[in-house]
């Protein structure tokens, strides 16, 4: 099905969600899409019918409420059925959640963005997926300097790093830099 695509703008009082969207969104999620939207702007409008029934974009609604945006950026699709109307609510959700990240590129990505000082709480992983992401890449990086030898006991939830003597402060340094830039709770640097 091949339609014309224009975005219009809309009163947000005047939008009507889905009452039996199966989509949860948490106040900390909203909270997210409100900082995303405040940051970039408008990038995924919000998909209604006809009727002004929302079909796509329920949090982005939320957000918009939460932000007090008396307009916000649609998409009408007409011509949908009621039964394709409530498969496609479904599908916009489900259809995300069925991608993978491709870990070394997710590494590399969060890693650039952090360096040139991005608030990486932008982009939605929580301080503990961060840590997780940015571990492995730090961790190789200063094992292909040949700077350290890294022993990974995430049981215990503990990364044990063996270094030469002579390099002691400027590693401690280092990883107290970066326990502080992820606002790292309970991170001991011995």
């Amino acid at each position: 099905m091949t339609r014309e695509v224009k975005v219009k703008s809309v009163k947000t009082a005047s939008l009507i969600p889905y009452a039996r969207n199966a989509r949860a969104h948490s106040e900390t999620q909203v909270s997210q899409l409100a900082a995303s939207i405040r940051e970039f702007g408008w990038t995924n409008p919000i998909l209604i019918d006809e009727e002004n029934g929302v079909i796509a974009g329920h949090g982005r609604l939320m957000a918009a409420q939460k932000l007090g945006q008396e307009q916000v950026p649609v998409i009408e699709l007409t011509g949908l059925t009621e039964a394709q109307k409530k498969a496609y609510i479904l599908a916009d959700n489900k259809l995300a959640l069925n991608a993978s990240w491709d870990s070394e590129l997710l590494s590399i990505e969060v890693e650039e963005l952090r360096a040139v000082g991005v608030d990486l709480e932008l982009v939605g992983f929580s301080g503990g997926e961060l840590e997780e992401i940015l571990r492995d890449v730090w961790v190789s990086d200063l094992e292909a300097m040949g700077r350290i030898e890294a022993t990974d006991s995430t049981a215990k939830g503990k990364l044990q790093i063996t270094f030469e003597e002579k390099d002691r402060e400027q590693i401690r340094e280092a990883v107290t830099n970066l326990v502080d830039q992820l606002g790292l709770e309970g991170v001991t640097v011995g």
